[in-house]
């Protein structure tokens, strides 16, 4: 079944004639270049390597940052489109465009001096230099604070001793962006492959994200010099809630877009499947999940939209970030498993790619912090605003 952009709301007259360029062409990109190699992708479990040029050339790479480090300088609804168009085609190759962008390059440009900024943002946003975000450990992920990986002073170096696990780009990556508890706090890393100490484990099977490249990392005495020190000493955790917002924004954006061509695919296969002597869209049954599917992704949409608008005015949105991440990611879920109860029997197999968006929608609950993370954040902030 082909899938095409969907929308149950026409969007499009409120984009600027830049943001339906941008989207136009990661469109077509989409549907020219990643839909026919997907499949094979996913027998293989590897990422698609040969696709990484023509990402970047198509300014993919840190594209909401300033075009003086090589980037597109795009607003973040921009970014929030190229991420949907990419999803439409697989989670792997959007998850790879967002770990670059939002949660490698962003904190060099945000937190980085200059220095570092020129060093590696402009090969980054080519497509020369690869990164990976080096925060969830064997034990847990949604408490940074309590992070294992521990880096001491030594004279002009740091040395960094820890693991971490599922980390997305890991054996692609180039550069790490490693967090470490230190004596005083938690600090940023920028650490380059072929670094002493510095090792990729074995890649990770998983359910789903099949095309994504996932991995162990291993620090043992990896020696890192200081001016690879991520922003000033021991401001760590401040990066990373910082740094969380565009990731969570993308990541309900994934969400969103899964369950939209959920939806999609329901609605086109209630129209040709009969029982009973009429199509099973005339069921009430069909018609009560369809209404609920629908209603739940319009709200995700606005969700985003009010997170979007936030960030591009430079707003912290920690809240209205964790709102669209939460509800988005739910509804991603519960459109797949509403949509493999539609298909029925067919759904398990994979002939039909409701069974692929069932697979892709679970993690999107679980990464960037876990839905009841997200729940606990909004309650936090709440309170900060004095709204309850």
């Amino acid at each position: 079944m082909s899938l095409q952009p969907f929308d149950l709301f026409d969007v499009r007259s409120l984009l600027t004639e830049e943001e339906r360029a941008v989207q136009d062409a990661v469109a077509r990109f989409t549907d020219e270049r990643v839909i026919p190699i997907i499949g094979d992708a996913f027998d293989q479990a590897r990422f698609p390597k040969e696709l990484i040029p023509e990402i970047a050339e198509m300014g993919l790479l840190g594209s909401s940052l300033p075009e003086k480090y090589g980037c597109a300088g795009l607003n973040a609804v921009s970014y929030g489109l190229i991420c949907q168009e990419l999803e439409r085609g697989d989670s792997g190759i959007r998850s790879f465009v967002s770990v670059q962008s939002s949660l490698c390059m962003y904190p060099i440009y945000a937190y980085g001096s200059e220095e570092q900024r020129q060093r590696w943002l402009p090969d980054m946003a080519a497509g020369k230099v690869i990164g990976c975000f080096g925060l969830t450990e064997p034990h847990g992920g949604s408490d940074p604070a309590n992070m294992k990986t521990h880096a001491r002073r030594d004279g002009d170096d740091w040395v960094i001793n820890g693991s971490k696990m599922w980390i997305t780009n890991g054996n692609l990556a180039d550069i790490a962006i490693v967090w470490a508890q230190t004596d005083e706090g938690i600090q940023g890393f920028i650490v380059e492959k072929g670094t002493p100490g510095f090792s990729v484990g074995r890649s990770l099977k998983k359910m789903g994200w099949w095309a994504s490249d996932t991995a162990e990392l291993f620090f043992q005495d990896c020696r890192v010099p200081a001016e690879n020190l991520l922003g000033p000493e021991n401001t760590g955790f401040f990066t990373i809630m910082a740094n969380f917002q565009a990731e969570r924004l993308s990541l309900a954006i994934m969400a969103y877009m899964t369950a939209q061509l959920a939806l999609e695919q329901c609605l086109a296969y209630v129209k040709e499947r009969t029982t009973f002597g009429k199509p099973i869209c005339e069921h009430q049954a069909i018609q009560l999940k369809l209404g609920e599917m629908a209603a739940r992704v319009e709200a995700s949409k606005l969700l985003i939209e009010s997170a979007a608008n936030a960030y591009d005015k430079g707003e912290r949105c920690d809240m209205e970030a964790g709102m669209a991440k939460y509800f988005a990611t739910e509804t991603g879920a519960y459109c797949a498993q509403e949509g493999m109860r539609i298909f029925g029997g067919y759904s398990y197999s994979v002939e039909y790619e409701i069974e692929r968006f069932y697979r892709d929608a679970m993690l999107m609950c679980i990464g960037e912090g876990t839905n009841e993370m997200q729940r606990i954040i909004i309650a936090k902030q709440l309170v900060a605003r004095n709204r309850i």
